[in-house]
């Protein structure tokens, strides 16, 4: 189905709103995911509830690739439209051929209206009795039938999320409903016009005789039933044959050339008016609603899985400084302007797990903003918390090269540049000078580690430009175009 270009419900697209819906569900069937990166930037960047929820989605989706699984369910989607709307026309032609045959034999009224209009007409009565009683998409088979091929068509790690997500939001306020109803109208529509086309063309370049016949009805009922079913079209300016013409062509070929061609009028007409039209009005009536209720679909936060989230994205306070013992006290406040989410540093630095026989800082600095030592979950909210409202041009992480690089220290070391134009990493070695004299084992030791600590950086995404083993350098890049901190 067709996005609306503009917000939904004023909360969000509805792309928006699909992947809010896709990661919700995710996390209900396979467990939450690992968002403190997402919810701290989607505190720092959102305003109320709503919008930081979106903007948490939005952020996992990408980092999760969900963001491409919804569009490649997109365009599985257009392509299998297409593909019935091609369908839909070819069936149109083969009705016309049905319904004419190849024009060696007079064409039976009764049964080229049936094949003509049949079944048309009994979808579009269901699809009516379904409004009427307000269940279900009876009637919309081929909307139904266009979203299972787009199911079977998509393929992939977690493609059965985008319909059954797509399905969830769509259902709550019925424009699940009116958008399967335009797509099967609009498939009708189609195969009614390539019928009527196909129609045209085989009476304009053959000719074609008409009769009628019955067995257990009089007369009588055909021309009543002939005079109301072309008594509106005659409105419409098709031409009607007349009473005594109707009777004229009770058997085939008893009737003269022109009756056959008011007859042609006729079985046109009928199609025009019953099938046609209605279908054009069910289908502008369908597309209207279905895009007004998209523009009233807005996100359940009262959901549970939202819920419970609730207190993360809005907490009732929330610290705006670093309380690290090795923070200095000129640390920026993050509520000295209204500006303040937008504030950078030029440059900080920061280390992770340090020994206490490590120097801080390990090498003389110019002017930057000291973050400290990072050794417990709360120092390490903090720290991330500062560099998303300030963040800063230059970060220097320093790290210990004597520990084993972990998962856990490698992720935050990301996490940390990703929110810096420029981060580097500094590997600090033992101290040369508490060795023992001759003791060189204990730097022989930390070479592999350091080896290891390269690799898993350069998984990370660092480059060797980026990761420094002496202290000496990382200040002097720290150091280079140092500006006062803001």
């Amino acid at each position: 189905m067709r996005q609306p270009p503009s917000p939904t419900g004023g909360a969000g697209s509805l792309t928006d709103l699909w992947t809010a819906e896709t990661i919700r569900l995710r996390e209900a069937l396979w467990g939450p995911l690992e968002d403190s990166a997402e919810v701290r930037q989607a505190r720092a960047e959102g305003h109320g509830f709503v919008q930081r929820l979106l903007l948490r989605a939005r952020l996992l989706a990408r980092r999760e690739s969900l963001d491409k699984v919804l569009r490649q369910w997109q365009r599985v989607a257009r392509l299998a439209l297409l593909a019935m709307l091609a369908a839909a026309a070819l069936a149109g032609i083969g009705t016309a051929l049905s319904a004419l045959g190849d024009g060696a034999r007079s064409i039976n009224l009764n049964i080229a209206l049936a094949t003509t209009l049949g079944i048309h007409s009994f979808t579009l009565l269901l699809w009516l009795f379904s409004l009427a009683i307000g269940r279900g998409q009876g009637g919309a088979w081929l909307g139904e039938a266009w979203l299972w091929l787009t199911r079977k068509l998509a393929r992939g790690p977690d493609a059965a999320l985008a319909p059954t997500a797509l399905v969830s939001l769509l259902g709550r306020n019925s424009s699940l409903r009116w958008g399967l109803g335009s797509i099967s109208h609009l498939l009708w529509l189609v195969l009614l016009i390539s019928m009527l086309l196909a129609l045209t063309a085989l009476l304009a370049t053959r000719s074609h005789t008409f009769h009628w016949e019955t067995t257990i009805l009089p007369d009588e009922a055909f021309v009543s039933l002939t005079g109301i079913l072309g008594w509106l079209p005659s409105q419409l300016g098709f031409q009607m044959p007349t009473e005594s013409m109707i009777r004229a062509s009770r058997n085939a070929g008893s009737a003269p050339a022109y009756v056959h061609a008011l007859w042609t009028s006729w079985l046109i007409g009928c199609i025009v008016t019953y099938g046609l039209l209605p279908r054009l009005l069910a289908f502008i009536v369908s597309i209207l609603l279905a895009r007004l209720n998209l523009s009233s679909l807005t996100l359940d936060d009262a959901l549970p899985s939202y819920a419970d989230l609730r207190y993360r994205l809005m907490p009732s306070s929330e610290r705006t400084g670093i309380d690290s013992p090795l923070a200095p006290e000129f640390l920026p406040s993050t509520a000295s302007s209204p500006n303040a989410l937008s504030m950078a540093v030029a440059s900080a630095i920061v280390g992770i797990e340090l020994a206490p026989d490590t120097p801080w800082p390990p090498a003389p600095l110019a002017s930057c903003t000291d973050l400290g030592i990072i050794d417990t979950r709360a120092q390490r909210h903090h720290v991330l918390d500062h560099l998303q409202k300030h963040r800063a041009e230059k970060l220097l992480i320093v790290c210990d090269a004597r520990q084993t690089p972990d998962r856990g220290t490698i992720a935050l070391i990301a996490d940390l540049a990703g929110l810096a134009q420029q981060p580097a990493v500094a590997l600090i070695g033992p101290r040369t000078d508490a060795l023992p004299a001759g003791n060189a084992s204990s730097a022989s030791q930390a070479a592999p580690r350091q080896r290891q600590w390269r690799q898993k950086l350069t998984a990370a995404g660092f480059t060797d430009a980026q990761i420094h083993d002496a202290p000496q350098a990382a200040a002097d890049w720290l150091n280079a175009d140092a500006k006062e901190p803001a």
